[in-house]
Parts: C-alpha cells; sequence; structure tokens
C-alpha cells in the first residue's frame, strides 16, 4: 500500500465526529457525478472517515484515521476494506483522466483530510454527507466539483507513464472533434455538454487540448465561422440573411457573430457576403 499524508491546514470541519445516522446510508458507494456512467465500467473508490477509527487495509496493516481523513481504493466493492466509519464514494475511470494501469497500481491509498486538494476533497464530500446526498441540482453542481477535485488529488497520488495513455488520448480527441461538427449547428454545445456527452469532467476536456493549440470554446467558434463564411458565400442567391446563416450555425446574437467574424477576416459579414469572394 501507498501512503501519502499531506499535513499543516486545519482539520475538515465539514465532518463531525458523531454517529452517522442509520438511514445515511453510510459504508454503501455512492456515485458522483450525477447520473453516473451507465453500464459496466471500473470504478475509483473514496471513503471519506466520518469518525475517528481504525481501519485495516489488505495484508493486515493497521492505521489510525481522523476524522475528515481520505482513502483511495481500487477493485471489487466486497474486496474493499470500507465498514460504518465511512462514507463511500464512487467514480467512474472515464471521468479521472489516468490511465487504467496508474489507478490500479494505486491499490489502496490513505491521504490525510488536513491540507492542500485532500482538504477541498474531504470538504465537498463533507458537504454532500451533510445534505444526506440529496440529488438537487446545486448537489449536482457539488458533485461534479468534487469529481475534478478527486480527479486533481488522484493525479498527485500516481505517476502516470503509461504507454498506451497517448495513443487513447488520440482516440478520445479525435471522437469528441468528430461530435463538435455533427453538433455544430446546436447553440447548446459548450464544454460541459461535450463533457457530459463522452463521460469525461470539464477538466479532462480541457487536458486533453492543452496541446492542441486552441480551446475547446475557440475551436467551436472557428468551425462555426468557416462555415457561416461558406453558407454567406452561397446564400447570396437565395438572399438569406446575415442573421439567418448566423442563427442556423449557433450563433445566437448576431451582433457578436458580426464582431467575431469581423475579427477573424478582416471584413463584415455582410462586406463578405456581397463581395462575391470564393470561399
Amino acid at each position: 500500500m501507498t501512503e501519502t499524508v499531506i499535513s499543516g491546514m486545519p482539520r475538515n470541519a465539514y465532518v463531525s465526529e458523531k454517529e452517522p445516522a442509520g438511514d445515511a446510508g453510510f459504508g454503501h458507494p455512492r456515485d458522483l457525478p450525477w447520473p453516473a456512467v451507465a453500464g459496466e465500467t471500473e470504478c475509483l473508490y473514496v471513503g471519506l472517515c466520518v469518525k475517528r477509527s481504525k481501519m485495516v487495509f489488505h495484508g493486515g496493516v493497521a492505521r489510525e484515521l481522523d476524522s475528515g481523513d481520505l482513502v483511495v481504493a481500487v477493485g471489487a466493492r466486497g474486496e474493499l476494506p470500507f465498514d460504518q466509519d465511512f462514507a463511500v464514494f464512487r467514480i467512474s475511470f472515464d471521468f479521472l483522466g489516468v490511465s487504467r494501469r496508474s489507478l490500479h497500481r494505486l491499490a489502496e491509498t490513505h491521504v490525510s483530510g488536513g491540507s492542500g486538494i485532500a482538504s477541498l476533497v474531504s470538504q465537498f464530500l463533507g458537504v454532500l454527507v451533510g445534505e444526506e446526498f440529496r440529488h438537487s441540482e446545486i448537489n449536482r453542481r457539488l458533485a461534479v466539483n468534487a469529481v475534478d477535485l478527486i480527479a486533481a488529488l488522484v493525479s498527485e497520488l500516481v505517476e502516470d507513464d503509461d504507454s498506451d495513455e497517448e495513443l487513447v488520448r488520440e482516440q478520445t480527441l479525435g471522437r469528441i472533434k468528430a461530435y463538435i461538427v455533427e453538433n455544430l449547428m446546436d447553440p447548446g454545445i459548450s464544454p460541459e455538454s461535450i463533457a457530459r456527452a463522452h463521460y469525461i469532467s470539464v477538466r479532462y476536456l480541457h487536458k486533453l487540448f492543452q496541446n492542441e493549440g486552441v480551446t475547446v470554446s475557440s475551436l467551436i467558434r472557428e468551425l462555426r465561422l468557416d462555415a457561416c463564411r461558406r453558407e454567406l458565400r452561397m446564400s447570396l442567391n437565395r438572399r438569406r440573411t446575415v442573421a439567418a446563416v448566423a442563427q442556423s450555425w449557433g450563433f445566437i446574437s448576431s451582433s457578436h457573430f458580426s464582431r467575431v467574424f469581423r475579427q477573424a477576416y478582416g471584413v463584415s459579414p455582410r462586406e463578405w457576403q456581397s463581395s462575391g469572394r470564393e470561399a
């Protein structure tokens, strides 16, 4: 087992050491975020210690855990050492942006919840537990943020040197770019909707684009502008208005479209439409 201890900041104030309520579901995994990924998928389990206790890890090693400490584990639910002193959360590997090989090497890791990212994770999970895990819109947003924080914590705990990680990244990026092209006319497409459609976090989506020289939002805007540029050149004979073309390609505001079009091409959309230039 690997042990990582982060110390130096005040102990998590969101988790009390009182006995959990009998109907709180402690010890049973709760899926993050909501809704969870459908179907069979490998998962990471994060246990939040809700009262000071002793935990026996695989191999018979016993450790004292304080309220607010975290235990990160991978494996079948029945094999994990969590008990009623833990609120257990389950996150699909797909949300974490770390290779499966590295996650499996993580095994069982005890992390002090006293500072840094671990403290933030502990506090977020503590809030969800305190809210009795109600599936409200506010708690859904907290759950998404908690997953992003857990992903950041996991990245600190593992050294991701998987040889096939680059291939996985390229394949995922290719699927996302194809999805953007297919849904370019949808005004609701956004980093959040793209991440949700591919069962990844927004944080991991942005990570995929770090070496692309363009952000997700910039790519969407560039592709839309290029589509509008071509459409406007062809639309002269069809007498479609600039506003209609912009709206058909997902631009809600005509003034915003005109501004970004001029910034990109040096002329207004109307000037381009009437100029007779080749697309």
